[in-house]
């Protein structure tokens, strides 16, 4: 057998491979840190953020003001809060405009229930109207966008707690509230309406049918995700009638999840689920006695499960008037119906050749006279006046900006109140102006304070509370005096979590605007290190959300999202965002309706635009450094940039992400995309998943389980799709929690401490 010599290297050679080797190490050594990924950041103690400070202290957490009630006399308000018995319980306390003096009017010790011994966990009230009794709300829980609760009605006058519901469930009443006469409480039990008179508790079932998917007095979850609401019943003027909603959703789809974690052998989870093109609810309105009796349902033309109704009121004690929606979601009828027949007309109509959405600001002047209305109908988001015939209508806000909102409306002074930013569309300002359309409008807000400003207006409308802050600015609330605005006294200063703040060690942010060409500028802000420095080259991480219902630049307090933002540039990044054409804006009605059937197309084209002009603008940003992240719209938006333009990104991070718009409800992808079988290709272009072949990046995928609203579904077909074509991907899903993943203290430390970790690893931080 013949052995092979090893050759022995000399002490030369086997020197230089060792120097060889060392600078080998060396070199990858100085790469790592010009990438950042060994550089120390020199912040310590109370000037370094942390996902445990921000997500799990309470140490940034910002107070709060509200819910307040005014006092039908104008004299003050009241509010709930922390009173000294053990347990945190709480008590209702009243404070007097002028002067400020505080008085308890509600002291814990007084909701005892009889034969308890602490009182129930308060969570809301309401004052009855003639401000004799109180309903309390308490032992509250949440089941997606309904808060079920124990109510008691407290009588002043005897201190007499009284228990609505009978032998109810605990936690288990909904809507309750009191009859115009205060004799009576209305509430929603298992789907059912039930009246309770106060004096002898006599319990009267209105409405027997309701089961699990008839609703009566309430909704299914996509009418109350869309925007709409949970309050489905209204009382007459009179006390004598309840007019409600009954939604019927047994020919609805039954979507099914499961739950793995609850018990020992796993759950079905089976709910009612429209999506785009398949059948609805039905939905109907109707008038039945307070004393019960048989429903009289209004004759509302067409298909019951192809229209959405929405904001039921009385007009007097003889007639209601709702908003009638078509599907299509293009027009929208104001229709008053006659609780004696059944019969209903239409009073006025609004068109739109893309969508409508329902009117929130709509208040009757005049005891019915008149009424106002907020339009588009000339290119901006305006209010007008319309006379009850509804031949009459009269714009009492022109301009070229849009309002934001109605603050309030003083029939008697002739005012309306109005929240718009005609300069600058990331920030918000109060004006006035007045009711029959003659003069200017006036600003309100002074033109000192910059940021952004929200108002409760008291009925007379000269008190209001102003909660404003701005990018950086945690919320301050005061009294002020109206119309001058004078400060009467701060309420909420945040003055500890200012302090805070103060000791961060925190880089410069900017608001600008990027040009993408064609003359369009989008708003974007920007967050830099605090070490920043021009001269070198900085990862940039994009947040974005690109879908058509809200913004990300504002100028105002961002909570934990932007402390962890703030984190990341402390990381060494810069962190920007941008808001593309077609998210609801003030820049006018082309500007928000320009994505119409083509949602998550020019959304992704913009962002890629500006994303692009980002990088030619600033010379410390580098090209190879480039990452994106992005929440439920934003999630989408996340995978179409990633798919759409690989060579763009290093790494990317969807959370809970739509990835096909079939997938998601009718309401929402019905309103900008119109119906699929209508729009057969702009559903299949606007959806990542069928892009998902292109992915050269790093991908994390963010879902929960029990996701109401974005399903699991969308990841799972995802993964399956990314598999097809042999990507690589991450995934951390979050057992049982929804949309928000917010459950349980932990989750929202393990999903940033987890989202940071996977930033640090696929896009190196720091200059270089």
């Amino acid at each position: 057998m013949t052995f092979l010599k090893q050759k022995v290297p000399s002490k030369r050679v086997f020197l230089f491979k060792v120097w060889q080797k060392l600078g080998i190490i060396l070199i990858a050594v100085l790469v790592l840190e010009a990438y950042g990924t060994l550089r120390k950041v020199d912040i310590t103690g109370e000037s370094q953020l942390t996902c445990e400070r921000i997500f799990k202290t309470e140490e940034f957490n910002p107070e709060s003001f509200g819910p307040v009630y005014w006092m039908k006399d104008g004299s003050g308000y009241t509010i709930l809060e922390q009173s000294q018995l053990p347990g945190g319980s709480k008590e209702i306390v009243g404070y007097d405009l002028e002067s400020g003096r505080r008085s308890v009017l509600v002291p814990a010790a007084r909701l005892v229930p009889a034969g308890g011994s602490t009182p129930p966990s308060v969570a809301a009230y309401v004052w009855s109207p003639e401000e004799k009794s109180i309903l309390i709300m308490a032992n509250s829980k949440r089941v997606m966008h309904k808060t079920f609760s124990d109510c008691w009605v407290l009588d002043l006058k005897n201190g007499a707690l009284h228990k609505l519901g009978g032998m109810a469930e605990p936690s288990a009443l909904l809507n309750a509230k009191f009859s115009p006469d205060g004799q009576k409480v209305a509430y929603v039990y298992k789907n059912n309406i039930y009246v309770e008179d106060l004096a002898g508790h006599n319990l009267i079932p209105l409405t027997m049918d309701g089961a699990e998917n008839i609703y009566n007095g309430t909704f299914d979850h996509p009418y109350e995700e869309e925007g709409f609401n949970v309050d489905g019943f209204v009382w007459s003027p009179d006390s004598q009638s309840i007019a409600y909603y009954q939604l019927n959703s047994e020919k609805v789809p039954t979507f099914y999840m499961i739950n793995n974690t609850d018990s020992q052998y796993p759950k079905i989870v089976p709910f009612k689920w429209t999506m785009p093109g398949e059948q609805n609810p039905d939905c109907r309105i109707g008038v039945v006695s307070a004393a019960g009796g048989k429903t009289l349902w209004f004759r509302v033309p067409g298909d019951p499960a192809n229209h959405y109704i929405q904001h039921l009121s009385w007009l007097n004690g003889e007639e209601v008037v709702f908003q009638h929606l078509n599907r299509l979601q293009n027009k929208n009828e104001l229709m008053q119906g006659d609780a004696r027949s059944g019969q209903v007309r239409v009073l006025f109509t609004d068109h739109d050749e893309k969508w409508l959405v329902f009117v929130r600001d709509l208040q009757w002047l005049d005891k019915g006279g008149r009424f106002t209305w907020v339009s588009e109908k000339d290119g901006w988001r305006h209010v007008y006046i319309v006379s009850r015939s509804g031949l009459d209508l009269k714009l009492i806000t022109p301009g070229d900006f849009d309002v934001i909102s109605v603050a309030g409306i003083d029939d008697k002074g002739g005012w309306l109140y109005y929240i718009a930013s005609p300069d600058n569309p990331t920030q918000q300002y109060l004006y006035r102006v007045p009711l029959d359309g003659s003069g200017k409008a006036e600003r309100l807000t002074p033109a000192d304070q910059k940021g952004t400003h929200g108002y409760v207006i008291s009925p007379d409308a000269r008190w209001a509370f102003q909660t404003y802050s701005t990018f950086s600015t945690p919320p301050i609330t005061k009294l002020v005096r109206l119309p001058e605005h004078k400060d009467v006294r701060t309420l909420v200063d945040n003055a500890k979590l200012r302090e805070k703040l103060k000791k961060l060690k925190l880089g410069e942010s900017e608001f600008f605007r990027v040009d993408i060409g064609g003359g369009v500028e989008l708003d974007a802000y920007e967050l830099r290190p605090p070490d920043f420095n021009p001269q070198k080259k900085y990862p940039v991480l994009f947040y974005i959300y690109g879908e058509p219902m809200g913004p990300s630049v504002t100028d105002r307090w961002g909570g934990s999202r932007y402390l962890w933002h703030r984190l990341l540039t402390q990381l060494g990044y810069i962190v920007t965002t941008a808001d593309n054409r077609g998210i609801n804006v003030p820049r006018g009605a082309a500007w928000r309706k320009i994505i119409y059937r083509q949602v998550g197309i020019l959304a992704s084209a913009d962002q890629a635009a500006a994303i692009k002009a980002i990088i030619k603008r600033w010379n410390f940003v580098d090209p190879e450094r480039i990452g994106i992240w992005g929440h439920s719209g934003g999630g989408a938006m996340t995978l179409n940039m990633m798919f759409r333009y690989p060579d763009l990104f290093r790494m990317g991070m969807a959370s809970a992400p739509v990835v096909h718009q079939r997938y998601y409800d009718s309401i929402y992808q019905e309103r900008f995309m119109g119906l699929p079988k209508d729009n057969p290709e702009g559903y299949e272009k606007g959806s990542p998943l069928n892009f998902a072949g292109q992915l050269k990046g790093h991908l994390l995928i963010v879902h929960g389980t029990g996701d109401h609203n974005v399903h699991y579904q969308h990841a799972e077909m995802l993964i399956n799709e990314l598999i097809k074509h042999n990507k690589s991907f991450s995934l951390m899903s979050y057992p049982n929690r929804d949309h928000g993943l917010s459950e349980a203290p932990d989750t929202p430390l393990h999903r940033h401490e987890t989202m940071t970790r996977y930033l640090q690893e696929n896009l190196p931080a720091g200059a270089k």
